[in-house]
């Protein structure tokens, strides 16, 4: 084997490893309740900058997770005292092909800063029950 060889078999090696790792990480996430969706906090109004991610509801926090990153820490958390749902809004520019079919873009605010979360009709049920049940010794909260 040449050099050539070898490094081309090694890249190989790595690109099947993370995928790997990244499929775990998917299947994980799934069965521990993870649920699809994306998110963007810099609001292109052209519609790009999504993340395109799972979430999972943790104690009191909806965790965010990168879909192409092998770290198994979110890359965002959206506390429930702190999120608000905001109104909708219909795709614009490229968003239609970014995200998934059928996505309902929902605009929020976490801790006062914008954040716009993409996601099922059935997702967002989800999400909306999940913030309007307050557990024992919570203030109540309204959402729109």
């Amino acid at each position: 084997m040449n050099l050539a060889e070898v490094v081309g078999f090694a890249a190989l090696v790595i690109v099947i490893v993370l995928v790997v790792v990244l499929a775990i990480r998917r299947s994980s996430l799934a069965r521990s309740g993870g649920l699809d969706l994306s998110w963007r906090v810099d609001l292109d109004p052209t519609g790009r900058n999504w993340i395109l991610g799972q979430g999972r509801y943790g104690d009191g926090r909806l965790d965010l997770f990168r879909s192409f990153s092998p770290l198994p820490i979110p890359a965002k958390r959206l506390s429930r005292d702190d999120l608000q749902l905001g109104d909708r809004r219909p795709a614009v520019g490229t968003e239609s092909d970014l995200l998934p079919l059928d996505s309902v873009i929902i605009r929020c605010t976490d801790r006062g800063r914008p954040i716009e979360l993409a996601m099922s009709e059935e997702t967002l049920t989800g999400l909306r029950s999940w913030l309007e049940s307050v557990p024992p010794g919570h203030r109540a909260r309204r959402t729109h």
